[in-house]
């Protein structure tokens, strides 16, 4: 329990962010490794290598939507978080704090900018920095993405073979509800697969955004148990 409490503090802190990009990466900036990058049209990204054998890519995206410039008002019950009349921000914030908290087993951590936007910071890496773009391929088994609304959905969009879908659902016991859309790692997994999972908030991109704190730690929890196995497969595209 005091590791459950713990952690939604970790969430609050996130939440309570200002909904700049900066607030993101200026928390993740301070973590041994950092590399913080951007391209003339500021649309940046934050790259912590991996430290471990077998490693994963772990992604969130800084930026959220809307961008509202005051300061996040939280409320919440013993069930769920909101912030009344205005965007909660879990939409990615949410995937941060998971990252967050996981930052410890030695995985890749890639915290882009301007998903909401069309994905641009992980553009920005496919078009303008090619050595980056081949080292996330080449030191990676494959890319975890949080960064998908409600409880027990993955997403792989384009990135995922049959093999690996079946992988995604042993590991977590989530379910794909189709292949539509796109988030960073279907611009990002070129050479290896990626999913992106639920994080346990619902009606994004509107003033009536929650999140449900047992779905999110869920969602934690899941992470962790895999992402802390020794020697994760490889999983390419092709």
């Amino acid at each position: 329990m005091e590791k459950q409490r713990t952690s939604l503090d970790t969430l609050r802190e996130f939440l309570c962010l200002p909904h700049s990009s900066a607030a993101v990466f200026e928390r993740f900036s301070h973590l041994p490794g950092a590399v913080v990058g951007k391209d003339v049209f500021d649309s940046g990204y934050l790259y912590i290598p991996s430290t471990r054998p077998a490693p994963v890519l772990m992604v969130a995206h800084a930026d959220v939507f809307g961008n509202d410039e005051s300061l996040p008002k939280l409320h919440e019950d013993d069930e769920i978080i909101r912030n009344p009349g205005h965007v909660l921000g879990a939409d990615d914030r949410a995937g941060c704090a998971i990252i967050w908290e996981l930052r410890q087993l030695g995985h890749g951590i890639l915290i882009t900018d301007d998903e909401e936007c069309g994905c641009l910071g992980a553009e920005n890496i496919v078009l303008n920095n090619p050595n980056l773009c081949d080292e996330l391929q080449g030191r990676h088994q494959f890319m975890v993405e949080f960064d998908r609304k409600g409880r027990s959905d993955y997403k792989c969009y384009n990135t995922g073979t049959d093999e690996f879908r079946q992988y995604v659902e042993q590991m977590t016991g989530f379910s794909e509800p189709d292949r539509r859309s796109r988030t960073d790692i279907a611009v990002l997994a070129r050479d290896i697969c990626g999913v992106n999972l639920s994080c346990g908030y619902q009606c994004p991109h509107s003033s009536h955004e929650f999140i449900v704190k047992a779905d999110w730690l869920n969602t934690l929890r899941l992470a962790e148990q895999w992402l802390s196995q020794n020697d994760l497969p490889r999983f390419c595209r092709r």
